[in-house]
């Protein structure tokens, strides 16, 4: 049966550009906020403004603080969250999921559809579950208000996978009507370890401490932020992802390769080898301001949530991960937090105890 009643569960940025963009597109809407304030300025507005890429005043077909609510009858529940929520949002679904409803990781990051299908067996539910991510947010977007959302792009060549990695063609051919660009990978670890904003947000986040803190943000992140000492800094974090990917046999590319293919950068940045160049170079990216603090997601998930899963993925297969490992660090000693111990591990994403030759037939075959 074709996708036509959607919950899109999570109303931030990613969130609105969905249910905007979706709603727009004739699917019937249900959009999710845990808080009422969220929503008030969208029921005042009349919905949800979209500019950019996509642009109207989308109004969803219900706007609800209950999940209930929003998924009772739904045809696909779109978890379109900070992977902080994740665990959160399957403990509260636990009761009200159903075998022929579909959850799609929006996105994933690294090790998402893991973590949220572990917390969700962990709330009790015991039934068929068929999960699926993409590795990063199908839209390049930032709220311009309370009820407005500004969409740069549409990300293209989407990294996507199944959980469990069997029924990927499947999904697939469910998810692409509403995202034609997604490209089916061979599972949810070679979509994990593609995770660019693991790759280069913790290191434009501690580089630019300073200087964040010192102007509250006021400058472009990725145009002005990703220096060449910057650039030098998220290479060898991504050479480090490309080795634990290898280790594992599971398929990459490099952070060059699939910003370009994404349609972040231009041609001659991708080969020019130049990791400064390709954020100058990004177009989609180029108004977009810095974070105002290091209370931000780019440090609590991209480090917790990113930087930790894949170090601790390294150290399944054996690999040394030392400069993710300084920034694991550094990050934690400036947020005042242990991500080390507050991010995703391996218990979380339900995988303690696994060799390689396990964990790939797990993510293949689930449990």
């Amino acid at each position: 049966m074709p996708i036509r009643k959607i919950a899109v569960l999570g109303a931030g940025h990613g969130g609105c550009a969905a249910a905007a963009d979706l709603t727009l597109r004739g699917f019937e809407v249900r959009l999710h906020a845990r808080r009422e304030e969220t929503l008030a300025p969208l029921r005042a507005a009349g919905g949800i403004g979209a500019r950019g890429v996509v642009a109207g005043r989308a109004r969803p077909a219900l706007m609800t603080t209950s999940l209930a609510e929003a998924t009772e009858g739904a045809d696909l529940a779109m978890l379109v969250v900070p992977s902080v929520a994740h665990a959160d949002y399957a403990a509260a679904l636990a009761p009200l999921m159903r075998p022929d409803l579909p959850v799609f990781v929006n996105p994933g990051h690294t090790g998402g559809g893991l973590h949220f299908a572990a917390a969700l067996r962990r709330a009790g539910y015991d039934r068929a579950l068929r999960c699926c991510e993409t590795v990063t947010l199908t839209y390049i977007c930032r709220k311009g208000g309370p009820a407005e959302i500004d969409i740069f792009a549409m990300v293209k060549k989407l990294g996507f996978a199944a959980l469990p990695g069997r029924i990927t063609a499947e999904m697939a051919a469910l998810i692409r009507p509403l995202y034609p660009e997604i490209r089916p990978c061979s599972s949810v670890l070679e979509t994990g370890l593609m995770n660019l904003n693991a790759v280069f947000h913790p290191p434009g986040m501690v580089m630019n401490a300073g200087w964040i803190e010192a102007t509250g943000g006021a400058f472009r992140f990725y145009a002005e932020g990703m220096t060449p000492a910057v650039g030098r800094v998220v290479a060898s974090v991504d050479a480090e992802r490309i080795a634990v990917a290898r280790a594992l046999g599971v398929p990459t590319q490099s952070f060059l390769e699939t910003f370009f293919a994404a349609g972040l950068t231009t041609r001659a940045a991708m080969e020019s080898g130049d990791i400064a160049r390709a954020c100058a170079e990004s177009a989609a990216n180029a108004a977009i301001m810095s974070p105002p603090s290091l209370d931000h997601r780019y440090m609590h998930e991209d480090i917790g949530y990113g930087l930790v899963p894949i170090a601790a993925f390294g150290d399944l297969a054996g690999v040394a991960t030392p400069t993710i490992d300084a920034l694991i660090r550094i990050g934690s000693d400036a947020a005042g937090i242990d991500y080390a111990a507050a991010g995703l591990g391996l218990d979380a994403m339900g995988l303690a105890g696994m060799d390689a030759a396990r964990l790939l037939a797990f993510v293949e075959e689930g449990a």
